[in-house]
């Protein structure tokens, strides 16, 4: 197994030469179904020596092993410097070269940053509450760069086809920002909206002056045989979004 094999995806972005970035599917793993097959999630159900052997295999491709979050839906970020524990967070940052930042995601948004000169990268896992609470601009000012100098990478995340949501969502949103309101189209039910999650990403990061933005557009509810999806299955595996810088 390489980075270059089909069942990874390399960020399609002007990101400087010395910062590398990977996104895993759920192919090209060892666990067993409904984990099959590249299942990341040691809290997910799997069987743990499948989640170890799977990490292995990613670890192996990487510079170090990567810096696992216990993700909590929440806005912390922590920067993986002497990171001894998995600590509660959904997005971290590092400054050094060889330090992994790791998201996990199945359906959830993963958001990568690097900044123009590759001096710092950053990874944040937006659910609709962390973004709707601010986990993109909390990872943008840990990262103590100019907003107008950094880049963003989204990836795989639910649909706008696929992602139906109570009307108390599309309120939360549009208190912070009437804007967020065409990013809501009305649902097949009374009472609910479809949401675009990479149309809400891009709105706050525009706003927060970030205007370099790639990515968005893969949806892990219709394509099974490349993502996992907990909207599509309840019960599945977890990928990851990986970022860091080289020497």
């Amino acid at each position: 197994m390489s980075v270059t094999d089909p069942q990874f995806i390399i960020p399609d972005w002007p990101a400087p030469a010395n910062v590398r970035a990977l996104q895993t599917t759920r192919v090209g793993g060892v666990s067993q179904a409904p984990y099959a097959s590249l299942n990341l999630g040691m809290h997910v159900g799997d069987d743990p020596t499948s989640v170890a052997a799977n990490r292995a295999m990613l670890a192996s491709l990487l510079p170090s092993e990567p810096a696992w979050l216990n993700q909590v839906h929440g806005t912390d970020i922590v920067d993986i410097a002497g990171m001894q524990t998995q600590p509660n967070a959904d997005a971290s940052f590092s400054r050094i070269p060889g330090n992994v930042c790791a998201i996990m995601t199945a359906d959830c948004l993963p958001a990568l940053f690097c900044d123009r000169t590759g001096s710092v990268v950053a990874g944040a896992h937006a659910g609709w509450r962390g973004l709707c609470n601010g986990v993109l601009e909390a990872t943008l000012a840990a990262m103590q760069v100019a907003p107008a100098e950094i880049m963003a990478w989204l990836g795989p995340a639910i649909g706008p086809d696929a992602f139906e949501v109570g009307g108390e969502v599309r309120d939360a949103f549009i208190a912070h920002d009437p804007q967020a309101s065409a990013a809501f189209k009305p649902g097949a039910a009374d009472g609910k909206w479809l949401a675009d999650i990479y149309l809400l990403a891009r709105q706050r990061l525009n706003s927060a002056g970030v205007t370099a933005i790639y990515g968005g557009g893969l949806c892990t509810v219709s394509d099974s045989a490349r993502f996992f999806s907990y909207r599509r299955e309840q019960i599945t595996g977890r990928m990851a979004s990986l970022i860091w810088l080289e020497s």
